[in-house]
């Protein structure tokens, strides 16, 4: 078993972190391709891919899903704190593991009712509205993204938990 202050530990939460930075590279990057080859090739060929905006709008899914438990590991969602800082250091914490329990509670949710959805999908068959694929493909992001998400605020639980 990996614990949190092995080199095996560390080596994990590297390869996913940069696996996590590279993936949301690859779907900007995609997404902007698409979109740059879809308007060309209609504005100047009067062409292009009828898929092109089902697809993008599914990248732009992933992206965003990804993107959410990026930005839990980097520190960049909002927070307002206006009132948490009227609180002594040690309210603060306690608040901050309250909300991060929150947040932990709330993945688990949406979780639970993404694998019911895409195993729904799935299960109906249901295609994609211009690709060839099967919609359960691209919204299995539902699950992935949000378990994902829960590693990230369980990291950051355990970090707010130990931290003197």
């Amino acid at each position: 078993m990996v614990g949190y202050d092995t080199p095996e530990y560390h080596k994990v939460t590297q390869l996913l972190n940069k696996l996590e930075e590279s993936l949301i590279a690859l779907l900007l990057a995609a997404m902007t391709l698409i979109t740059f080859y879809q308007v060309v090739a209609r504005y100047f060929f009067n062409g292009g891919f009828v898929w092109a905006l089902e697809l993008t709008t599914y990248l732009f899914a992933w992206l965003v899903l990804l993107g959410m438990s990026y930005g839990v590991r980097v520190g960049a969602h909002i927070g307002i704190d206006a009132i948490t800082r009227l609180l002594p250091k040690n309210g603060q914490q306690v608040l901050a593991i309250l909300a991060t329990l929150l947040c932990l509670a709330y993945c688990v949710l949406l979780f639970i009712g993404g694998i019911q959805y895409v195993s729904m999908i799935y299960g109906l068959g249901i295609q994609a509205e211009d690709l060839p694929i099967g919609q359960w493909i691209p919204y299995s992001i539902l699950p992935i993204g949000l378990a994902l998400l829960f590693f990230r605020f369980a990291q950051l639980l355990f970090k707010l938990i130990t931290k003197p």
